[in-house]
């Protein structure tokens, strides 16, 4: 019989990379390192220093070249969202935790030579997670506590994270195609309850709802371009139709948009 290796003894692989092969070692997680590691790690510094706990810590690389961060103890859930995550509570708190990382990011320099993985965007407000969704976010005791995997980060205005993130949480998918979904009432609601647990401007609200069909137009793009340049995952994601469920979910918002922007920005 073959012998197991020390790694494979010691390793054990994470479900929900989607892209990346993702193991936990201990209390570390080890994921590939890419152009953009440098800057993340930079990041995760900055976030460890200004006092922000709701983040892994970097901790360089391994011997095989991979990045190391903490592993977030918690729980991270996956689709259809489990009960604890569609809470108002839950709502909030996720709102209110992207609400203090976009503060704690506001002063962080990045380095001259940072390459993110997405284009800085302007105005350069804060630096954008740029995938908050219940996937990258931990849980404890139905709270949310932390996001994790940054690599997407970027600079950009606070309403393109934020807007994405409703996306995802409230959810602003179409019922029609997720029975899960809450109907368009719910949601407009829901929505509202987001937006006043982050403390999004006036400004901010006015444009969330065009900014969240922007963000799913821009992941529609990014993707099937991942996918045509030979990305396995992207074409795996193309192939099950993501790209249409997007399109849809984005044709969804206009129907609604109204509805939607009413709630944000009716007095309380």
């Amino acid at each position: 019989m073959e012998e197991t290796t020390e790694r494979e003894m010691y390793e054990e692989e994470l479900t929900g990379g989607g892209v990346n092969r993702v193991v936990r070692v201990g209390g570390t997680v080890r994921r590939p390192a890419r152009r953009w590691t440098p800057v993340v790690h930079a990041l995760l510094d900055h976030l460890a220093a200004a006092g922000f706990g709701g983040a892994p810590r970097a901790h360089g690389y391994d011997d095989q070249g991979r990045e190391v961060l903490d592993f977030v103890p918690g729980e991270v859930p996956g689709y259809p969202l489990p009960a604890y995550v569609t809470t108002d509570e839950a709502l909030a708190g996720v709102g209110a935790l992207l609400r203090d990382l976009h503060d704690a990011t506001a002063g962080f320099a990045a380095p001259a030579d940072a390459d993110w993985y997405f284009p800085p965007r302007v105005p350069a407000e804060v630096v954008c997670h740029g995938d908050v969704a219940p996937y990258n976010c931990v849980y404890r005791e139905g709270r949310p506590v932390a996001f994790i995997d940054f690599d997407t980060a970027h600079p950009g205005p606070r309403v393109w994270d934020a807007a994405y993130a409703a996306y995802r949480f409230v959810p602003l998918h179409d019922p029609e195609r997720d029975a899960s979904a809450p109907d368009v009432t719910e949601q407009a609601r829901r929505l509202r309850v987001f937006a006043d647990a982050y403390g999004l401007g006036a400004a901010d609200r006015a444009v969330l709802v065009e900014t969240a069909r922007a963000r799913l137009e821009h992941m529609v793009a990014h993707m099937r371009a991942e996918a045509e340049a030979g990305h396995e995952a992207f074409a795996a994601h193309v192939a099950e139709g993501h790209d249409v469920l997007y399109l849809t979910d984005i044709a969804h918002l206009v129907r609604h948009g109204a509805s939607f922007l009413a709630a944000l920005t009716r007095e309380a």
